[in-house]
């Protein structure tokens, strides 16, 4: 049987944690009064080798919540109508439920033991699923309360560049800047981007870590 703390498998690489990768776009900056407009979810999986890859996909239009404030401005930056009937937008809490439920099916399928979100700037889109889940209330949040992995401070890092389409383009990922700002394009591109870093570090021999026994043995 297999020992879900291997550092080739998934629960071993990130202490137990099952990273997803999650953007959203919304009617502002403020998490508790402004609306969550749309977000997508993409979980990871990883080969017995320990390559990263992804592996399922959410994607939903969320109607605004009740008394949800819309700045213009904001709108204007993503091209979102709110009103378009077309839009086919779901509440909170049935995108939230549905992500929720994929999330802790992977957990389970994989050993983890919480989820943790990787995002692109991360506390924006922590903030905004926070605030929607209590608003929806959703006991089960698999989400760390707090901690996140953020492919902008990691790359910043790695590549030299904070920018999500410059750090793609930069890791080989190709950004095509006319779909940007639909959360499902930059879930997409964030995901192959952390994968990238993640991958890149094992290929440099960062990863899995060399203990050195000798150093155990001093006195």
């Amino acid at each position: 049987m297999s020992n879900k703390n291997d550092q080739n498998m998934l629960s071993g690489r990130f202490r137990g944690y099952y990273p997803v990768v999650i953007d959203v776009e919304t009617g502002g900056f403020n998490a508790r009064t402004d609306a969550l407009l749309e977000i997508a979810a993409i979980t990871l999986k990883m080969d017995k080798e320990g390559w990263l890859t992804p592996a399922d996909t959410l994607h939903f239009h969320i109607d605004p919540f009740e008394g949800a404030n819309l700045d213009p401005a904001a709108l204007a930056f993503t091209g979102i109508d709110p009103t378009n009937p077309l839009r086919g937008a779901v509440s909170e809490y049935t995108a939230l439920h549905a992500i929720f439920k994929m999330i802790r099916k992977g957990m389970k399928d994989t050993g983890c033991n919480r989820a943790i979100m990787v995002a692109h700037n991360a506390n924006f889109d922590h903030s905004f699923v926070m605030a929607a889940a209590e608003r929806a209330s959703l006991k089960r949040n698999p989400f760390h309360p707090f901690a996140t992995f953020d492919t902008a401070a990691l790359s910043g890092l790695v590549l030299g560049q904070t920018i999500l389409a410059k750090a793609c383009i930069t890791a080989g990922i190709t950004f095509d800047s006319n779909q940007a700002h639909s959360a499902l394009y930059d879930t997409d591109r964030t995901a192959l981007l952390f994968c990238e870093l993640v991958n890149r570090w094992k290929r440099l021999g960062g990863w899995p870590l060399v203990t050195d026994s000798s150093s155990d043995n001093e006195s």
